[in-house]
């Protein structure tokens, strides 16, 4: 086989990085979507979609093992989320007794019947 000048070993060089580049690009997008099923099946509608972005950002920077053990130092962390506490209903303000009010001292004035 005869030995490749430079302008031919770089040319193939170039079109073998361009044929790794374009496999890495397919097979991270195969993984994404793998990851984008599993995220599907979790309640991501608990958290803004800043919020979401926030968390994956920080865990992929700051690495799988790092991230699990940060959120699992955090108070109240627990295996199984549980829902977030529904907010109490306000209570309902009686109202003053009619024809009662206040007087300029800020007294309540009382009615009476005969």
């Amino acid at each position: 086989m005869p030995k490749m000048t430079d302008r031919e070993r770089l040319a193939k060089i170039e079109a073998d990085q361009h044929t790794l580049a374009q496999e890495a690009e397919s097979a991270r997008r195969v993984l994404r979507a793998h990851y984008g099923k599993i995220a599907a099946e979790l309640a991501v509608e608990r958290l803004s979609e800043r919020e979401f972005r926030e968390v994956l950002s920080h865990a992929i920077r700051a690495g799988g093992g790092a991230a699990i053990a940060a959120l699992k130092a955090l108070p109240g962390a627990s295996a199984t989320p549980e829902p977030p506490p529904l907010k109490k209903p306000a209570k309902a303000r009686s109202k003053p007794p009619e024809g009662g009010g206040a007087n300029d001292d800020g007294k309540a004035l009382s009615v009476v019947q005969p």
